[in-house]
């Protein structure tokens, strides 16, 4: 994958801390800035203190604040509600709930990092 996406800022939220650091190391590798949150609560908090992200990289099963409830959180909120949204979940029917959700797209774990990487460029707010 190219770095044509230098810029771009990518909020990880995800409930599991190996998931969340391999995320991490993955995408700075590829020249990507990048936040994370350990669920939606923490995620809403970073984005009401001024973190902007290019693009969100959800999972739906978390402790404290679920993806599902996160996202209705963040639709209702003007300031934060047009930020793409990738889902990440190992949940059979992702692409329904992505749909319903209203996400820019998903991944499937165990995700393939390509994949991925694609979605989060293509999905980013920021031009190529």
């Amino acid at each position: 994958m190219n770095q044509a996406v230098d810029d771009t800022q990518v909020l990880v939220v995800d409930d599991d801390h190996d998931i969340r650091d391999t995320l991490r190391e993955l995408l700075e590798i590829e020249g990507l800035r990048v936040v994370s949150a350990a669920n939606g609560r923490e995620a809403l908090q970073r984005l009401r203190n001024g973190v902007r992200p290019d693009v969100i990289l959800l999972d739906l099963m978390m402790p404290e604040m679920s993806g599902w409830e996160f996202r209705g959180e963040q639709l209702s909120d003007p300031c934060i509600a047009d930020i793409p949204v990738v889902l990440l979940s190992a949940t059979p029917d992702v692409r329904k709930t992505a749909h319903e959700l209203r996400a820019a797209g998903w991944v499937r774990k165990p995700f393939d990092l390509d994949e991925l990487l694609e979605l989060v460029q293509e999905r980013s707010r920021k031009p190529e």
